[in-house]
């Protein structure tokens, strides 16, 4: 059984933040030791923090440096590759898996690497983030955005995962803030076509809360439990 897994989603701002706290929590609930890493985030405050990557340090067990959990932090919210170049810095997979196995190699029993928007991000000209989870042989979890137009993107998604030699190991079906029509039909769609178990669905909470979430999710596919 892996001890840790790269987080992608179906496209921006689909949740996978949110999913990887509610994980998170899961797995510590079960008594598991838990660790997440960040390793580009584009969208920062005054003092260079990412809100995603300070909601993965609440969210884990282990206590680690803000460096190791986001150690490539980027001002503007924008495509890492563009907001890296802005900012005169060159952006590469092998250091930015280097980083990552400095989280890894912590001794959690539970660790997520949260890519940056969906599968196929640039990193540089050459590479995007499918070729971290690559140089990383990570199996990988897929946050679906549950709106029109999401059983494309999954399936796409899950089809270059597989092309690039990786395993889906499981998906969360986020639910997106507008309601969508034949939720329950799209759903088992999605069941059906997606190669892998559907890990749980998580609602909209008001206000959000990653420990509540948790309680929607099944790990035990992961975790072997």
């Amino acid at each position: 059984m892996s001890k840790a897994w790269f987080v992608t989603g179906t496209d921006t701002e689909v949740g996978k933040t949110a999913v990887s706290c509610a994980l998170l929590r899961a797995a510590a609930a079960r008594g598991l030791r838990t660790a997440a890493v960040k390793p580009v985030a584009a969208g920062c405050d005054a003092q260079g923090r990412n809100e995603d990557a300070l909601a993965l340090a609440q969210a884990m067990t282990l206590e680690l440096d803000d460096r190791q959990v986001n150690p490539v932090a980027l001002q503007e919210a924008i495509a890492p590759h563009i907001a890296a170049h802005h900012e005169g810095r060159q952006l590469q997979v092998s250091r930015l898996a280097g980083l990552c196995r400095g989280v890894l190699t912590t001794g959690a029993d539970f660790t997520l690497v949260e890519g940056a928007g969906g599968w196929r991000v640039p990193v540089n000209s050459r590479e995007t983030l499918a070729d971290l989870a690559r140089e990383l042989q990570l199996p990988v979890l897929l946050v679906v955005s549950m709106q029109l137009g999401c059983i494309n993107h999954a399936l796409l998604t899950a089809e270059a995962i597989r092309r690039d030699g990786l395993k889906l190991a499981g998906w969360v079906a986020n639910t997106s803030e507008q309601p969508m029509a034949c939720f329950d039909e799209n759903l088992d769609t999605l069941r059906h076509w997606l190669p892998a178990p559907l890990l749980g669905v998580l609602p909209r909470l008001s206000p959000w809360d990653a420990d509540a979430a948790a309680e929607f999710l099944e790990i035990e596919h992961l975790t072997g439990a």
